[in-house]
């Protein structure tokens, strides 16, 4: 038996698929597995993750970043003093610190920021913007608005829908807390 999975399919960019290749594999699911609507449901939500992150990363390819590395720039950005230490950077953003050191190595080799040690405890070192940091982030910003941060083909009403929906499911996930908000 062999399963044709939607994760193997073409990336953006390639040429469009003549069908939807998730309601083949549901199709397929179902007649090897059994009901196949959570499985339909999860590989759709990791298929437009890729989708978007494709068009982000593409629209922001001019400026020399990633989208990930835009979400440092706007992270340290919304920092009431203008730093914020490493594993702080990680936690708010929810990703390994391996992930923040990369990306902190990244921005800063090209000038966008700058480690600074932490005057009171030297073994805590803190992120901050640099003058063509800000540049940077204020023209990408401008570049993700342009193209309303991927999100094509649904409208407002339909885009709070599923973030509702979404919400609810990382909360279920343990993500955060729902009772704190």
């Amino acid at each position: 038996m062999t399963l044709t999975f939607p994760y193997d399919m073409a990336m953006p960019g390639d040429s469009t698929l003549p069908f939807d290749p998730i309601d083949r594999a549901a199709l397929l699911w179902e007649k090897h597995i059994g009901t196949s609507t959570s499985m339909r449901l999860a590989t759709s939500i990791m298929r437009v993750q890729q989708l978007i992150i494709a068009d982000l990363d593409a629209a922001l390819r001019p400026l020399g970043i990633t989208f990930a590395r835009y979400e440092v720039l706007v992270l340290l950005s919304f920092s009431a003093t203008g730093q914020l230490p490493l594993s702080k950077i990680g936690a708010r953003l929810m990703v390994h610190p391996t992930s923040v050191t990369n990306a902190m190595d990244r921005l800063e080799g090209q000038g966008l920021v700058r480690r600074v040690a932490d005057k009171a405890d030297r073994r805590r070192t803190f992120a901050e913007l640099t003058a063509e940091g800000k540049k940077v982030l204020a023209e990408a910003t401008a570049k993700i608005m342009a193209i309303d941060f991927a999100i094509d083909g649904l409208g407002v009403g339909q885009q709070d829908q599923a973030y509702d929906l979404l919400r609810h499911l990382r909360a279920s996930a343990g993500d955060f807390d729902d009772q704190a908000d």
